[in-house]
């Protein structure tokens, strides 16, 4: 990933916070078939290693895992914040020098380590049920696995396989704005804020949050 210093988040608290508000990840695997991606809702584990540990499952019937299992190759995952689009109408700059060009703000992280496979319906059955803890909390009457008959999830369990993956590698960019000055970046914050559309405000919510860091 293209990172200039400017745009580096190196803070292990934030960099976790976006893998779980936005847990649906790219798993990057090379093999002999050539680059392959997965899309994968994964738990983040904190607290296992010093950077974190990613943990998933993947269908039994999805190749990935046979060819990760052995082989020892670093593999790469990729988490997408939100995005929004910056007009130059939103700088301050635009009303005196008028040389400035649209961009694109974003958040992402990277984590990079090698994955374990775990072909082990117990494995499984701990990681799926700590996932629907996560996915399901804050609903009026949250599902449960154990509200399923145990031999039907058992036949579930079956069918996939699970993938750890303890973090090496940690990068991230948080590109906001923090290449331009104080007044343009304001500018793109009211702009984004000021949007009817949820990822702009997001992106908002994030410039102001760096905003106030940077403040403190």
């Amino acid at each position: 990933m293209y990172l200039p210093p400017h745009f580096e988040q190196d803070d292990v608290g934030k960099i976790h916070g976006l893998i779980r508000d936005y847990p649906l990840g790219i798993l990057v695997t090379a093999g002999p078939e050539g680059v392959d991606a997965n899309h994968l809702p994964f738990l983040l584990d904190p607290d296992r290693g010093p950077q974190g540990t990613l943990l998933c499952h993947v269908a039994r019937a999805n190749p990935v895992w046979r060819a990760l299992a052995g082989c020892g190759a670093e593999s790469l995952v990729v988490f997408q914040g939100p995005g929004a689009y910056v007009s130059p109408s939103l700088y301050e700059t635009k009303r005196t020098a008028h040389e400035v060009v649209p961009t694109y703000n974003y958040a992402a992280v990277h984590a990079r380590g090698r994955v374990i496979v775990h072909d082990d319906p117990r494995w499984v059955a701990g990681v799926v049920g700590r996932l629907t803890r996560i996915f399901e909390q804050g609903r009026d009457d949250p599902w449960k696995m154990s509200d399923a008959p145990p031999a039907f999830i058992e036949e579930k369990l079956s069918a996939i396989v699970g993938l750890e993956l303890p973090i090496a590698r940690l990068e991230a960019k948080w590109k906001m704005s923090q290449n331009r000055n104080a007044a343009d970046r304001q500018g793109v914050l009211e702009g984004l804020d000021a949007s009817a559309h949820p990822a702009d405000r997001a992106v908002a919510a994030m410039m102001k949050a760096e905003e106030t860091g940077s403040a403190g």
